[in-house]
């Protein structure tokens, strides 16, 4: 086997001052983050993050004050808390932290049975939405009838009562109870109370709305998801804004279904939303997906052309698509432009590209581009970079840099994932070098990189392969 080359072995010099963090393999894009909580650098509309946000009940974190759900020893218990000089009296959630503790082991009715008897005896405390969401939660968590019409009935009762004590439910008192029901699996009753409530003039804010419709593409047929909206538009009025649009195009590319997403990009134009980096990206992670690099390009080339300016994820993607579609070379152009552009390419872009090389064969060129990583940029490689350089040594049979690679990962204490190990594993015990085999199973068990059997049945089945060969005469 040739020598290591130089940029190599000064790249695994430097990698071993800091611990690469481990990258799960599997996607290459940073995670993504939930519609209205996106980084401040991609552009949004109005919509997207709400000034004053949907609040949840306020209630102080402490240990369960009851463990009894008799009505009668919590008077008493309440009783004796306000007899304590220590109580604060004066504080709403001293309130609303016993009345959740309560509520947490007690009936819904003897709930509100306990709110009277606090108002009673404490007229100093109001009780405020904060409050009555407490009670409404445990409304919506209780079992489900099976019957939406039927389980709701709890809800509407604390919505009543919430008027009959002069709290008048809002926006923040509607996505409290419609997460709630989610929360329990219960989406369909989510749906029915959101219509409910927006037939009596209290209509959701879009934060609640684009929950709604984010959970029925995630756990209903997209076609649920457009009746919802088209209901909501037709009959309340509460129109798709663009995170609604970016929603549902995440959702078909999800599912591969690329036409649908350009369908729905053309209904977004025509609703007077311009697409932003984020909508673009999505298409274009989809058509990577389906290893189409011809059309991440084009995808790319429409956004620059409708004036959106690209991001440092959008040439991940693109990096990313026209490697994995065999086009490494312009994805090399497109490393440079985005260099120029002003974004500093990371371990996801680079480990894309060198993806991309082991699968042309270049494996000693996605080596070299290890080098030029580490040293002239100053990137640290992560677990997923030394994995797949680690797939592609072994695939190539290039054993003796394979396992100098794998020993740089060992002292990182890095995890191998399945399809490196496979194949290091099997390369070996093909070239006879089972003792070395053996040390990376070793190395993979105790790391637990993979599960006993995984790792095991791996090692078992190259093994049985290799006897049979050398009884065939097939190896040596």
């Amino acid at each position: 086997m040739g020598k290591i080359p130089p940029s190599f072995r000064s790249a695994i010099a430097t990698s071993l001052v800091p611990k690469p963090a481990s990258v799960p393999k599997s996607d290459p894009f940073p995670p993504k983050k939930p519609h209205g909580s996106r980084k401040k650098s991609t552009p949004r509309s109005k919509t997207q993050s709400p000034q004053n946000p949907t609040p949840l009940p306020a209630v102080r974190s402490q240990k369960a004050l009851f463990d009894s759900p008799s009505l009668s020893d919590a008077k008493a218990l309440f009783g004796s808390l306000l007899a304590s000089p220590k109580s604060p009296r004066l504080e709403r959630d001293f309130y609303n932290s016993v009345l959740q503790s309560y509520s947490s082991v007690s009936t819904l009715q003897d709930s509100f049975s306990f709110l009277n008897h606090m108002v009673k005896t404490s007229p100093s405390f109001g009780p405020d939405h904060s409050t009555f969401h407490i009670l409404l939660t445990k409304a919506c968590s209780l079992p489900d009838s099976g019957d939406c019409e039927v389980s709701l009935a709890e809800v509407h009762k604390v919505l009543n009562f919430m008027v009959n004590n002069n709290v008048i439910p809002g926006k923040a008192t509607a996505d409290v109870a419609v997460r709630s029901l989610v929360s329990v699996d219960r989406l369909d009753c989510a749906v029915e109370l959101m219509k409910d409530l927006s037939s009596k003039g209290c209509l959701p804010d879009t934060y609640t709305y684009n929950f709604v419709v984010k959970s029925l593409c995630k756990g209903r047929s997209v076609s649920t998801a457009h009746s919802f909206i088209n209901q909501m538009r037709t009959e309340y009025g509460f129109k798709p804004d663009l995170v609604t649009y970016t929603i549902l195009i995440d959702n078909v590319c999800n599912k591969r279904n690329l036409r649908e997403a350009t369908r729905l990009l053309g209904v977004l134009n025509e609703e007077g939303f311009k697409p932003d980096c984020f909508v673009y990206n999505t298409i274009m992670k989809g058509y990577c997906s389906l290893s189409r690099g011809s059309e991440v390009v084009e995808v790319y080339n429409k956004m620059k052309e409708e004036g959106v300016v690209p991001d440092s994820i959008t040439y991940n993607t693109l990096i990313f698509g026209l490697s994995k579609s065999g086009r490494v070379k312009d994805a090399k152009k497109y490393l440079e432009v985005m260099v120029q552009e002003g974004h500093l390419p990371d371990a996801v872009t680079y480990t894309s590209l060198m993806n991309g090389m082991c699968r042309e064969g270049d494996v000693r060129g996605a080596l070299r581009l290890l080098g030029e990583m580490s040293e002239d940029n100053g990137c640290s490689p992560n677990a997923c970079t030394y994995n797949t350089l680690l797939h592609g040594l072994g695939k190539a049979r290039l054993l003796d840099e394979g396992m100098e690679l794998y020993q740089v990962m060992k002292a990182g204490e890095m995890k191998l994932d399945t399809a490196a190990y496979a194949t290091m594993v099997r390369s070996l015990c093909r070239s006879g070098r089972v003792a070395e085999a053996y040390e990376i199973f070793d190395y993979a068990v105790e790391s637990v990189s993979l599960t006993d059997v995984a790792a095991y049945s791996t090692l078992e089945s190259t093994l049985k392969w290799l006897k049979k060969a050398r009884e065939q005469g097939l190896a040596a």
